[in-house]
């Protein structure tokens, strides 16, 4: 025979708190940084894209890369190219802006970082949020976070474009420490790129079989260990892309001049 107990009504409540949280550690530490970190990235990214030094032979600077506009110096065309012609005449960052920043901001980690540190949606964990109301990514704006998967595709685009330089620049000059920065940069950028977690499901996440599909399972495996590293990549590429970027634009604008520049 079975005994049951009716639940006390005291039980069936959470606890009242008056205050926001009980932690006593320094939890506030990380978002704190996070969003210093973050905003730091935004305030340059501004100022890089409307600045107009960001050439010199032959380095270009990653945040105008791919230069497509009549308007971007010659040797900075890619490939030569200048399909939008004449009539754009807007820094050449804005026609390629949103696809390496649409993948960042929808990117799975930095969802988690901006929630947290600019939207304290929560701040930490144990730690109540200022929002009374929790709809998650069902509704417009955030329900454009699912289509994140389409800009890994122009993520790989710009990566192997930024790789190109980088090449391009270790042909022409080999000795110079702008080519290895870029070359590092474009490192970085493609580890990160590939250790998204769309990319991880591409290569063989709807696979049943993997024994059916040896060669997808290999590059599953290869995504798979770079995406246990995909918060610490997210970080070195966001850095290494901005010193890339400064660099270049630093020589072009005569501030650094050394032999091996």
């Amino acid at each position: 025979m079975t005994q049951t107990t009716a639940e006390s009504p005291a039980r069936k409540q959470r606890a009242q708190l008056r205050v926001r949280t009980l932690r006593t550690d320094r939890w506030w530490l990380a978002p704190a940084l996070t969003f210093a970190g973050l905003m730091s990235f935004l305030i340059y990214g501004f100022w890089a894209i409307f600045d107009k030094s960001y050439f010199i032979e032959p380095y270009i600077a990653p945040f105008s890369s791919p230069c497509l506009a009549t308007s971007c110096p010659e040797g900075a065309r890619f490939l030569g190219l200048a399909p939008f012609g004449d009539w754009y005449g807007l820094p050449p960052g804005l026609l390629i802006l949103g696809l390496p920043g649409g993948f960042r901001l929808t990117c799975y980690y930095y969802r988690k970082s901006y929630y947290r540190s600019f939207w304290l949606s929560p701040p930490a964990c144990a730690v109540a949020e200022p929002h009374g109301k929790y709809t998650g990514e069902t509704r417009f704006p955030l329900i454009i976070q699912n289509i994140h998967r389409y800009f890994f595709y122009g993520a790989i685009v710009i990566g192997a474009i930024l790789t190109y330089d980088a090449v391009l620049a270790l042909v022409h000059k080999p000795g110079g420490l702008g080519t290895w920065i870029l070359l590092v940069n474009a490192a970085l950028i493609l580890a990160y790129t590939l250790s998204c977690h769309s990319c991880r499901h591409i290569t063989a996440g709807r696979l049943t079989h993997f024994s059916k599909h040896p060669l997808r399972y290999k590059a599953w495996t290869f995504v798979s260990k770079l995406n246990a590293k995909h918060q610490p990549l997210a970080w070195a590429s966001m850095f290494s892309v901005m010193i890339a970027d400064l660099y270049v634009r630093l020589v072009a604008h005569g501030v650094i001049n050394f032999p091996f520049a």
